[in-house]
């Protein structure tokens, strides 16, 4: 078996000549080493948020990844990566000031690099929008988990008996996550509401569509069965969850800066060690070692689709966040280790 530090090896080797290029960049920004230990910093700080707000997602694709096709899994981890360091967090921030700012590409990469505090502003206008997106995805992805007849294991059992029984009720999923995003929209502003309302539908759109797609390209009975067997319709529900993930991390990262390229820096170094994370979960099959694990990751789904939605009102930390999430994996993790020792399998 492989030892955990083997897994590492790149996320190691890039962390190291990313934060090389930080201070670089701070450097040639500011003139002053005392700039380029700034970058340097922030660097590090913004790779260590995407690490911590990012645990849950691991897990999550893991959960997919393990049932999928050698060939697909492979594709996702190459081919996934570079959509998810480049396409997220470079490309992501320049198209949402594109559609702010009705501007073009290469004008918005223009901004970023001269004006970083204006790009920094119209990404904050377009927050409402994305956290409703995300936040519904998301949300949608935790409740297909919960409400599904066929799940076995439950860990707190008081909610998720409950939720079991109630999936048999069709499309409970839809009308609940539909009856948050109303009641946001009366909360807000009128200002905001249509803003939230509508990137809200599309998130759920966007949703069904993928789960549509993915039954439709896997031809599977089962629209869930056909996101985590199938080949490109797995691929593609991957990416846009693995998308609904980046979003709270991209948006809270110009909390500390507003350089779109040491953003792209610190947040690359991250994704790479939640690849990493990713395949050694699956190789080790670590999943199937922790019962509860996989549930305290959707539990954490579920909270950080909450927060987003709050995130319209109020500004969540992205602390705060990240704590929320490592906090319910943790405490699952906690108790595989209690159940497999009561068990007699430790």
């Amino acid at each position: 078996m492989k030892s955990t530090l083997s897994y590492f090896r790149w996320p190691f080797l890039f962390t190291a000549t990313g934060l090389a290029l930080s201070y670089w960049l701070g450097y040639q920004t500011t003139g002053t080493v005392a700039g380029a230990l700034s970058f340097f910093m922030i660097g590090s700080i913004l790779a260590i948020l995407e690490i911590s707000l990012s645990f849950d997602n691991a897990i999550v694709n893991a959960n997919i990844l393990k049932t999928m096709e050698p060939k697909w899994q492979q594709r996702f981890l190459t081919w996934g990566i570079l959509i998810a360091v480049f396409g997220m967090r470079i490309v992501f921030p320049l198209l949402v000031v594109v559609v702010a700012a009705h501007i073009g590409p290469v004008a918005a990469v223009v901004l970023a690099a001269t004006d970083p505090q204006e790009y920094a502003r119209i990404m904050d206008e377009a927050h409402i929008g994305i956290s409703a997106f995300g936040g519904t995805f998301l949300m949608m992805v935790a409740l297909t988990y919960f409400l599904d007849q066929s799940k076995e294991v439950d860990w707190i059992k008081l909610i998720e008996s409950r939720l079991r029984k109630w999936a048999s009720i069709r499309g409970l999923e839809i009308a609940f996550v539909l009856c948050a995003a109303l009641l946001m929209s009366v909360v807000l502003p009128d200002a905001k509401s249509a803003t939230f309302l509508f990137a809200a539908i599309c998130g759920l759109v966007t949703f069904l569509a993928v789960e549509l797609l993915a039954h439709f390209l896997d031809a599977e009975k089962e629209t869930r069965a056909a996101a985590a067997k199938g080949g490109f319709g797995a691929f593609l529900y991957l990416e846009v969850l693995d998308a609904s993930f980046s979003f709270d991390g991209v948006i809270g990262a110009f909390a500390l800066t507003n350089n779109l390229f040491l953003i792209a820096i610190g947040l690359g170094i991250g994704a790479l060690y939640v690849r990493s994370m990713t395949i050694m979960l699956v190789e080790r099959n670590t999943l199937s070692q922790f019962r509860y694990l996989e549930h305290g990751a959707f539990y954490s789904v579920l909270a950080l689709s909450i927060i987003m939605y709050a995130q319209s009102i109020w500004h969540v930390h992205e602390v705060i966040t990240g704590l929320a999430g490592a906090g319910l994996i943790g405490l699952s993790l906690f108790s595989s280790i209690r159940h497999n020792k009561l068990s007699g399998q430790a």
